[in-house]
């Protein structure tokens, strides 16, 4: 099992690494690419140093069985072709491919079966808060049908990379010393402050993260189910949280809810409020489920339940939710 990372230098290349030290993902080789300026920076995996491939067109990819993307939509767009001609599963992490109708987008405790319907052997990942939210959000569907979604969300500075994460201590550092702080990744200083506002606006005020999880939740479901979101970034490092209100076709007791995300895949149900147990970024970064708390029914609707989660951005919304579906496709035998 030959593999490749892309974009090996940024915060999800580099959390690539981790996930695949920690899951002891069964490949025989790993070779790192990256941009000019990543060429030749080294890397430890697994007690081996690994250098940085310039990533160049050609035939650098021939005989590699998966290919993790993580270098933007622009360099995924201009290296399809390079990347999968030899036959190699390119798993993409940009949203390039997302609502192209030949490209399965994938959450395995969803809808992992569609990987194996490929055309263009890629299969995209889906925005981060999206992944979060579509796995507990399988569990209730699987009960009742559900009609309607209405989310919250509270994304840490990790989504914007690691020189969001940067930016922000470095603001609480500067504010500190009386400095004016420096913003250049968000449209305001985000140190003590929240932004209601990721990605660029659309023509409706939605901003287009906020669009994402309206288009992608539709397409991971199979489902015209209805999505409203406001997505809103907040000071912590890693680790985003959502406040989630669905409507079901028939009631669903937070009982029933709390039994079904307990048994789960993919869920840790922290939910006892008599202790103050729900969960939280602070102490949830870094791990690999998507943490479910805060289950009650919706008091402004018969049919609704509503429910707090949090996963870790950058692991399970990227780097471990590729690698779960190349464990899928492998154990599949369909790769």
């Amino acid at each position: 099992m030959k593999v490749a990372i892309v974009g090996a230098s940024g915060a999800v290349g580099q959390e690539f690494l981790k996930v695949l030290t920690e899951r002891n993902f069964p490949l025989t080789e790993l070779v790192l690419f990256g941009s000019f300026r990543s060429a030749g920076k080294e890397y430890e995996f697994k007690g081996n140093k690994l250098v940085v491939k310039e990533l160049v067109h050609g035939d650098d990819f021939k005989g590699f069985n998966i290919v993790f993307t993580a270098a933007g939509a622009s360099i995924s767009k201009e290296f399809e072709k390079d990347i999968t001609k030899y036959g190699a599963v390119m798993i993409d992490n940009s949203s390039a491919f997302r609502y192209d109708d030949d490209v399965p987008l994938v959450v395995p405790e969803v809808n992992a079966e569609d990987a194996k319907n490929r055309p263009r052997n890629v299969i995209a990942n889906p925005n981060c808060t999206t992944t979060i939210m579509v796995v507990p959000l399988k569990v209730i569907d699987n009960i009742s049908p559900i009609k309607r979604i209405h989310v919250a969300s509270y994304q840490a500075a990790s989504g914007a990379g690691a020189a969001g994460m940067d930016e922000l201590d470095m603001q609480y550092k500067q504010i500190t010393k009386g400095e004016e702080p420096t913003v250049n990744k968000f449209a305001y200083q985000l140190a003590y402050n929240v932004i209601p506002h990721i990605d660029v606006f659309t023509d409706n005020d939605y901003t287009k993260e906020e669009m994402k999880m309206y288009w992608e939740t539709r397409k991971i479901m199979h489902s015209d189910v209805a999505v409203s979101a406001t997505c809103v970034r907040v000071p912590t490092l890693r680790a985003h949280s959502e406040s989630i209100w669905v409507e079901t076709e028939r009631p669903v007791s937070a009982e029933e809810a709390r039994e079904a995300f307990a048994k789960a895949e993919g869920i840790v149900l922290m939910d006892n409020p008599a202790e103050n147990i729900y969960p939280m970024p602070l102490f949830l970064s870094g791990k690999d489920s998507v943490y479910i708390g805060r289950v009650r029914k919706d008091l402004a609707n018969p049919n609704g339940l509503t429910f707090w989660c949090v996963s870790d951005q950058i692991k399970k919304g990227a780097a471990l939710n590729a690698v779960q579906i190349a464990e899928y496709l492998i154990k599949e035998n369909d790769i």
